[in-house]
């Protein structure tokens, strides 16, 4: 699976990297929404990870806009952020978006990757 991980925390790129790495998926990891709108023009992307507070535009306007960037295909979406209310939980699951809490244990990763499978 081609992976994007957006996320302005250079730690938790590296965490979701290594992992995803390691479970065989190729990774492509950028530090805001900006760089994630450019790999998704350019490039394959079967699932993106992001974040919610970044600098700049933040993940929610980056997944509202998931239609108009994706030029080959809508991605599966992850939302990761410690920042995530029971509100906008359950928005983000009617909209068929997953919600990964930070901080989460690679467990929890894989219980949401198992999920999309």
């Amino acid at each position: 699976m081609n992976i994007l991980i957006v996320d302005d925390e250079q730690l938790v790129r590296w965490f979701l990297e290594r992992a995803l790495i390691r479970w065989g998926h190729k990774v492509i990891s950028v530090a805001s929404a900006r760089e994630a709108i450019t790999a998704l023009q350019e490039e394959d992307i079967d699932l993106m990870f992001t974040d919610l507070r970044m600098p700049e535009e933040n993940g929610a306007i980056l997944v509202n806009k998931l239609s108009e960037i994706a030029t080959r295909k809508r991605p599966e979406v992850i939302v990761c952020s410690a920042y995530i209310t029971n509100e906008m939980a359950e928005s983000f699951k009617n909209r068929g978006i997953k919600v990964l809490r930070k901080p989460f244990k690679l467990e929890e990763l894989e219980v949401v990757l198992s999920q999309l499978a």
